[in-house]
């Protein structure tokens, strides 16, 4: 009997655990908590700026789309980026899903705001934004081999152009300030270029695709600079 009652409990304590784990993975639909995703993006932005923190706008389909799936089971579930995030990311959910109830109604109108003000045209897209909340200094996308590492390097790859990081570099080496400044306007302006050329809508044929290449090419060593700061 001693014995049925301690696997009971057994059984109690592990699914207790398993509610827990589940209510600290859940999206928050109030209030925002840094490495924490949330859909209150008003409280996510204010807490960033407190913070200092960068965020990122996780665009998703989360009850239909396989890539976002894939990214949340294969990334963000990870105890390596939730390690991570919790000391260097606001996150924040805007939702698409099939089932409405998902969403709180106040939420939806401003989801597609947003959606349309980043001109996001697929999911998951992940932009990352400035501590300042509004000012994007970057993208990310979804992949079948992204890991947990390989996506924090993303991010570190993009956030050390926020302002304060760069302002933080600038005054611990103001020797360097002038040629790091030098090396990412090169870098934006580099992949600007890409943007602007593929806004063309430039044909596919072999001329095109060489120039392709050539700003391909570019971006890569502007980042390669970019690198040795």
């Amino acid at each position: 009997m001693k014995a049925v009652t301690k696997s009971i409990a057994a059984l109690f304590v592990g699914c207790a655990l398993t509610i827990t784990a589940q209510a600290e993975d859940a999206v928050q639909l109030e209030g925002a908590k840094v490495g924490h995703w949330t859909m209150d993006f008003d409280a996510a932005v204010k807490l960033a700026k407190e913070k200092k923190v960068p965020m990122m706008l996780n665009f998703t389909g989360s009850d239909w789309c396989g890539w976002c799936k894939l990214m949340d089971k294969g990334v963000f579930a990870k105890e390596e980026w939730k390690k991570y995030a919790a000391e260097n990311a606001i996150l924040v959910t805007l939702d698409f899903p099939r089932d409405k109830s998902i969403v709180p109604e106040k939420y939806v109108s401003r989801n597609k705001e947003l959606k349309d003000q980043f001109s996001v045209r697929g999911y998951p897209t992940y932009v990352v934004l400035d501590s300042d909340g509004k000012t994007k200094i970057g993208q990310l996308g979804a992949g079948r081999d992204k890991t947990p590492k390989s996506f924090i390097e993303e991010f570190k790859g993009v956030t050390r152009l926020s302002a304060a990081n760069i302002a933080a570099y600038c005054k611990k080496n103001p020797d360097k300030a002038d040629a790091y400044k030098k090396a990412i306007k090169e870098s934006k302006d580099a992949k600007k270029a890409l943007m602007d050329w593929i806004g063309t809508r430039p044909e596919k044929n072999e001329e095109n695709n060489k120039k392709f290449e050539g700003f391909q090419k570019r971006i890569k060593e502007t980042e390669e600079a970019l690198k040795k700061f």
